[in-house]
């Protein structure tokens, strides 16, 4: 049977040494390469960016199945799965801005932590279906959430296997009721990677121990919507001389200025790791 990996990046910038480790990382480990790009954050992403990954990809020798998989051209993909939850009575609106949030937390004294941040203390989770209507029809902004405890109860006791950390006994109330969409980007992240993963075959995923508490959610998800679990492996991050994760905001150490001031590809792979 065929590994199926797969290196997603979002064109939000351009590609660093991280990247470049994250990408040779998945090439490695399957015998099928996907590239997707994660462009569903429309305020911060480029296709300018878009086609510089690819170009950088291409640059460092890598080669990948086409075509590319573009989050923002399989919008119907996010919503059909968003129905089949919807249709469970897995999700309600909340209407809630950040500083509703806060103010909630504020007047709390104090609010559980979660890897996201402070974890949404259910200001709208149980607003009258009535109170919810009448907002919805007025076009209050919402965003729309997922049910964690009755999530939780539908799917019972859940595992996902990383190579390097072992099995996972699945913890994914430690994100709260997260957001699964929102009016302006109607899918998430947690939801968008699950269901990209599962249509396109993706049997093996790579990316960084950054995320490792996200795949929590997803194997949530996955349960929920009836899609088969892949094996993980979140493989190290790479850090800069103090320590620090490399980011897009580091110019010095995108692909394109080291290639700008002659490094070759095989250097490039020396400095990330490769």
């Amino acid at each position: 049977m065929a590994t199926v990996t797969r290196f997603a990046p979002s064109p939000t910038g351009h590609l660093h040494l991280g990247h470049a480790y994250s990408a040779l990382f998945a090439e490695s480990q399957g015998t099928r390469f996907l590239v997707r790009i994660e462009d569903i954050d429309t305020g911060r992403c480029r296709p300018n960016f878009g086609q510089a990954i690819l170009d950088d990809l291409a640059w460092l020798g890598l080669a990948w199945e086409t075509p590319v998989r573009r989050q923002s051209a399989h919008m119907d993909d996010y919503a059909s799965a968003l129905s089949a939850l919807a249709e469970r009575d897995l999700l309600y609106p909340c209407f809630c801005t950040r500083k509703d949030i806060q103010a909630e937390i504020n007047a709390a004294g104090h609010a559980p932590h979660g890897p996201d941040g402070p974890i949404y203390p259910g200001i709208c989770r149980n607003l009258p279906s009535a109170e919810r209507d009448k907002r919805i029809a007025i076009g209050t902004p919402h965003a729309l959430r997922l049910k964690m405890d009755k999530a939780i109860a539908a799917t019972g006791p859940l595992v996902w296997h990383d190579a390097e950390a072992g099995p996972q006994q699945a913890r994914p109330a430690i994100f709260g009721d997260v957001v699964l969409a929102r009016k302006d980007t109607p899918t998430s992240y947690h939801l968008a990677v699950t269901v990209d993963d599962y249509l396109q075959g993706v049997t093996l995923v790579t990316r960084g121990r950054d995320l490792f508490e996200a795949s929590h959610v997803h194997r949530l998800l996955q349960a929920l919507l009836g899609y088969t679990s892949p094996a993980y492996n979140h493989h190290k991050l790479l850090t800069d001389t103090e320590g620090k994760r490399l980011a897009k905001r580091d110019q010095t150490q995108t692909l394109q200025s080291l290639r700008a001031v002659g490094f070759t590809p095989a250097e490039v792979r020396s400095l990330a790791g490769w």
